[in-house]
């Protein structure tokens, strides 16, 4: 797998005035794999303890998330990338489990960029992860990004219309400044604004937020022994998770899931199917 750490750097690099060049309009037409990918299981039972899932030799579905996001971010610091890194936002994650994966079993991922459109703040595009074993695939992940930029891209505009009263509370969450640390740890994704107070600052934010892969990875460990061995999960991020904070968990029968804020404004939907 490439060394997150040097490809963080380069995306700092590439944000320098002078230094990151102009962004292209199209996609690269390129696809990423590594082979025989094994999973160290001192640093899984690190992920299920930091994300609330039990200690247990079966993957949580968003560990192969985890597993193949270096080769992802190999794919997005490309020069050719259209959309920088520095300024990227993750909007949505479908993640498919296609069978349960064991830990002593090996993982070929592969990743690709697709479906860049506009949309009303700039444009967006989906980033493909794929996890096989043995060739046959077990194991899929779509996140889509969205760049933001002065001029929208003219695509379909939020709905912006009256909120739905949120669901009744099934658990509330105290997150403390750890969420962010710890997750970054486990994870490799060590962007600022989920870690320093001052890094939240320079990209808006008054404090540090709660990586969107955490608070996902937390309300499926809120449905774990109800899953069943196959499914898809759904999630859109919408406001940030800011840390500390309090929120409220709720989850309905089909499932359907949802984190909201003490004003009962979301920060994340869902879906199991």
């Amino acid at each position: 797998m490439p060394a997150a750490g040097a490809l963080y750097r380069r995306a700092l690099l590439g944000a320098l005035p002078g230094l990151g060049g102009r962004r292209g309009d199209t996609l690269p037409a390129v696809e990423l794999t590594v082979v025989g990918v094994a999973v160290d299981r001192a640093h899984l039972a690190d992920y299920d303890r930091v994300c609330g899932f039990r200690l247990a030799d079966r993957l949580p579905g968003t560990y192969p998330h985890v597993l193949g996001f270096p080769l992802a971010l190999r794919l997005m610091t490309a020069p050719e990338f259209p959309i920088p890194l520095t300024g990227v936002v993750h909007v949505a994650n479908r993640i498919t489990v296609h069978r349960p994966i064991e830990a002593g079993e090996r993982l070929d991922f592969r990743t690709y960029a697709e479906n860049l459109r506009p949309h009303d703040r700039g444009r967006q595009l989906d980033v493909v992860l794929v996890g096989s074993v043995d060739g046959a695939e077990v194991w899929r992940g779509v996140s889509t990004y969205l760049g933001k930029e002065r001029k929208g891209g003219g695509g379909a505009r939020r709905d912006r219309g009256d909120r739905p009263t949120p669901p009744a509370p099934s658990a509330h969450w105290r997150l403390t400044p750890r969420v962010g640390t710890d997750y970054a740890r486990v994870s490799g994704d060590h962007n600022p604004i989920h870690t320093s107070r001052l890094g939240a600052r320079l990209f808006g934010f008054s404090r540090p937020i709660a990586h969107g892969m955490w608070s996902k990875a937390h309300c499926l460990a809120a449905l774990e022994g109800r899953l069943p061995d196959a499914y898809t999960v759904d999630v859109a991020f919408k406001l940030p998770v800011p840390l500390p904070s309090m929120v409220a968990f709720s989850a309905t029968p089909g499932w359907d899931f949802a984190l909201h804020d003490r004003s009962g404004r979301p920060h994340l939907t869902g879906t199991v199917r």
